[in-house]
């Protein structure tokens, strides 16, 4: 059965993912932890943690709370920008099929 899925039908490279199983926003952050623990080549795509043009630190502590009914939190997007992502993961991720968005 065939569930290629494409993204960007009208943008010139498009975006085909070989299924419509994608990861929620951040849930793998760079896709690197979880690829030495799940069968990440299954997904249509990763999607990942929050990425700003320019690193950043995220909110002070306390981040999380708990709640009655579960946990909030208010990370603030702490992440090392998106150039330092892009030397860090861009070359682990070209070796795998399953996209990554970033």
């Amino acid at each position: 059965m065939n569930l290629q899925t494409e993204l960007a039908p009208h943008h010139k490279s498009g975006l085909l993912l070989r299924n419509p199983v994608i990861t929620a926003a951040g849930t793998f952050s760079y896709g690197i932890e979880y690829a030495k623990i799940a069968e990440i080549q299954r997904l249509g795509a990763i999607i990942c943690k929050g990425t700003t043009l320019h690193a950043r630190s995220g909110n002070a502590q306390p981040r999380t709370v708990e709640t009655s009914s579960g946990m909030l939190n208010a990370i603030g997007l702490q992440n090392p920008g998106v150039r330092t992502v892009i030397k860090r993961y861009a070359s682990i991720w070209e070796t795998w099929q399953v996209s990554v968005i970033v």
